[in-house]
């Protein structure tokens, strides 16, 4: 199989993330699991053909985790990319644990992310995974101990990059006093700009902010400046606020997910989308 980039996603521009290029419009694998992330779709076809598909629009770093699935969701990328196409980035994240469907619980010991990124490395097929991130501070392990041991691994040659998610300023104050820390991933979107403190720590330093749940879901989509702007501007409501995004923050790399490749087609759509300046300032 042969995959090429295409000039879609490379519309948004691009960001570094630590010594790598992206382009500033990535894909989240996370919903190509079945429901509530557990187990896989129903359709494997279905979900080898968006991932492809992503990487023709030009998305050239696709985000997962460990606990996706669990564990499926890494075979699923290995499964329809590999041999990946030179350029494609993958990040993955350890630090939850699915004991069940509706479970994410998380697990910072510094034996458990050892394990955790091991089996990342094998079931993506890699010799060094180019951003593994901590998906979530453990209130149970010290911080410290949880970056500290991403770090090691880094020294050891597993980890080409160490990002950060769920975190507060204060954390990444932390981590970047252990190892240089290349992005934060925490939600945000329309309704919630709850980390707007870490955004602008990351556009100062230049860590690049991954947005999880982009959309703002059902609700963030349906918001009535949304569906005003969207109306006025002719555009789908998804791929409105994805433009938000990329117009809100140099720094800002969204990764929306999907399983149709309508939905993935409109939202690389975003990455050549320009607001104007009384659109942006409406959806504020």
């Amino acid at each position: 199989m042969k995959l090429s980039f295409h000039k879609g996603a490379a519309l948004a521009g691009t960001i570094k993330v630590g010594d790598l290029k992206v382009n500033r419009l990535g894909f989240g694998a996370m919903r190509l699991c079945g429901d509530s992330a557990w187990g896989r779709p129903r359709d494997q076809g279905n979900a080898n053909r968006v991932l492809q598909r992503a990487v023709e629009l030009g998305v050239n770093f696709i985000d997962t985790a460990d606990s996706y699935g669990p564990e499926t969701n890494e075979m699923q990328i290995a499964q329809a990319l590999y041999p990946y196409p030179s350029g494609l980035i993958i990040a993955t994240k350890g630090g939850l644990v699915r004991p069940n469907r509706r479970s994410w619980v998380e697990d910072g010991h510094p034996d458990h992310l050892r394990r955790a990124v091991e089996g990342s490395l094998r079931r993506l097929r890699l010799e060094r995974i180019d951003l593994y991130q901590l998906h979530a501070p453990d209130p149970n392990v010290p911080f410290r101990e949880s970056v500290g041991a991403l770090a090691d691994l880094q020294r050891s040659g597993k980890i080409r990059h160490i990002g950060i998610s769920n975190a507060t300023v204060a954390q990444l104050e932390v981590a970047r006093s252990i190892t240089p820390i290349v992005s934060v991933q925490n939600e945000y979107n329309l309704r919630n700009k709850n980390s707007e403190d870490v955004l602008s720590v990351c556009e100062r330093l230049g860590i690049a902010f991954l947005p999880w749940y982009p959309l703002g879901g059902r609700r963030g989509l349906k918001a009535k400046r949304v569906k005003e702007v969207a109306s006025r501007r002719g555009l789908t409501h998804a791929a409105l606020s994805l433009a938000w995004l990329l117009a809100k923050s140099p720094v800002m790399l969204p990764i929306p997910g999907t399983r149709s490749i309508d939905h993935l087609e409109d939202n690389v759509n975003a990455a050549a989308l320009k607001l104007e300046p009384q659109d942006f300032d409406a959806l504020r």
